[in-house]
């Protein structure tokens, strides 16, 4: 029996002949229980108090008119949400490349410091939250300037702008992505990590997977570690045969150790 829902006649509504296929009645009751589920935390959270006036979908008299309803309203809080993080992303972007009020210098390795404010820096990273209030863990910064010599202009550049939009740009290379992993790591940025574990792990592939995981042990990434792992596996022969691999080999020996381990089990 033809679907009242997506078969090529569902425009006709046709009592009582009408039914639907195993897909949209699993389909249907999936979407509902989503939403119920959904309420049930809502109100968990605030207690007895209903979120936005939102009724559950449990009843006899809801179903997926109600839900599509639900589903409207999440599009206007997801709208609502995306212009307030877009204006506090503008604002804060004009306030760093613009330099107003900027109050403290960072400096780079390499190239001329770049200025900054210290309330994004101490708001964005506990790490430099503690150098900046001169804790007795971390060195007090001396006047108004900090330095990050593991870091050259560019790459300062990238990592601050990160901390004023939450955003890396689509043109991020991959040199510049590894050391904004290694300092999210070091400065306790989580949300750069996840960031930056995204993009590489979409984008790893033989010719990289060498520098990916290098640089996923560097910053303690596990996710990562065990995508670009994946990838040496997928392309043993490849890899493990490149120029690259014997400089590789020398430099992170226990790394070495563990492609051999995981090629070995992939065999047996």
């Amino acid at each position: 029996m033809d679907c009242c829902v997506c078969s090529p006649m569902a425009s006709m509504y046709r009592l009582p002949r009408n039914a639907i296929c195993a897909a949209c009645y699993e389909g249907a009751k999936a979407i509902i229980a989503f939403f119920n589920d959904d309420h049930e935390h809502a109100d968990a959270d605030q207690g007895s108090v209903k979120s936005s006036g939102l009724t559950k979908l449990n009843s006899t008299t809801k179903g997926l008119r109600d839900a599509w309803e639900e589903v409207k309203q999440m599009r206007c809080r997801e709208e609502e949400t995306k212009q307030r993080a877009s204006f506090l992303q503008e604002g804060f972007a004009a306030a760093w490349k613009d330099g107003i009020h900027t109050d403290i210098a960072v400096k780079p390795g390499t190239g001329p410091p770049i200025q900054a404010h210290k309330a994004i820096l101490a708001s964005r990273s506990e790490v430099f939250r503690h150098i900046l209030a001169g804790d007795d863990d971390c060195k007090a910064p001396a006047g108004d300037s900090i330095s990050l010599p593991e870091l050259t202009h560019d790459e300062l550049s990238h990592f601050l702008a990160f901390l004023y939009t939450g955003s890396l740009t689509t043109c991020t290379e991959e040199r510049h992505l590894h050391a904004l992993l290694v300092a999210g790591d070091k400065y306790d940025v989580p949300f750069l990590r996840r960031a930056c574990e995204a993009r590489l792990a979409a984008g790893v592939e033989a010719g990289n997977v060498l520098r990916t995981l290098e640089v996923a042990e560097l910053s303690s990434s596990a996710a990562l570690k065990e995508r670009a792992m994946g990838t040496v596996v997928e392309h043993a022969e490849q890899v493990v045969f490149s120029a690259e691999y014997e400089e590789f080999a020398v430099r992170n020996a226990a790394l070495g150790v563990q492609i051999t381990r995981a090629l070995l089990a992939k065999t047996s």
